[in-house]
């Protein structure tokens, strides 16, 4: 770490195994991702609850290259909490898959969905065996009554939706394997 941790103890009296217990968490978390910036952890022990006991809330605001990661328990009211180190398990958890989560980021193993070119049929030309797709930047792409995969050229009409697999064909570009999208089915 750049910059040396930071632990702040409010509506409490400094605690040598509460520090320690937090120095721990915080060396596990340099193990896993070791360009760890600054780490400031806050622990506070506001007024005692009617129905609960003394609450210990845990803020963590951790800096890393390009990002800053932070939990926050004050909104955590759970009965859990009124032992220190459930308190700390809990919010260094929620840390650590923040990290974890950046880290994926940062080697760009993020997993990112792509999705298929898709169109309306716009032309249909029964005597060529032949058709066009508009796709949504305006472009027009042929594609042969072959093409298509869960419907027949005979029962396709213009404005259809379509998903399609496009490639450079001899004249241009052309749609192969032309997937008729149900109404159901979701573009994006």
């Amino acid at each position: 770490m750049q910059l040396p941790l930071q632990i702040t103890f409010r509506h409490m009296d400094h605690s040598d195994a509460i520090e320690a217990r937090i120095r721990e968490e915080v060396e596990t978390l340099e193990q896993f991702y070791d360009q760890i910036i600054s780490c400031r952890v806050v622990v506070d022990a506001p007024h005692a609850h009617h129905h609960k006991g003394k609450l210990y809330h845990i803020g963590i605001d951790l800096k890393v290259p390009d990002a800053e990661l932070v939990v926050s328990r004050e909104h955590h009211e759970k009965h859990e909490h009124e032992d220190f180190y459930v308190a700390v398990r809990d919010a260094f958890a929620d840390i650590r898959r923040q990290l974890e989560d950046y880290a994926r980021r940062r080697r760009g193993k993020v997993k990112t969905h792509i999705v298929p070119p898709h169109g309306r049929i716009s032309e249909i030309h029964p005597e060529g065996d032949y058709g066009k797709i508009e796709t949504p930047d305006g472009r027009e792409i042929y594609f042969h009554k072959n093409s298509l995969i869960n419907e027949t050229f005979e029962h396709i009409e213009p404005g259809m939706e379509v998903r399609f697999t496009e490639e450079q064909g001899e004249r241009g570009p052309q749609a192969s394997s032309v997937h008729v999208i149900g109404k159901h089915h979701v573009v994006g």
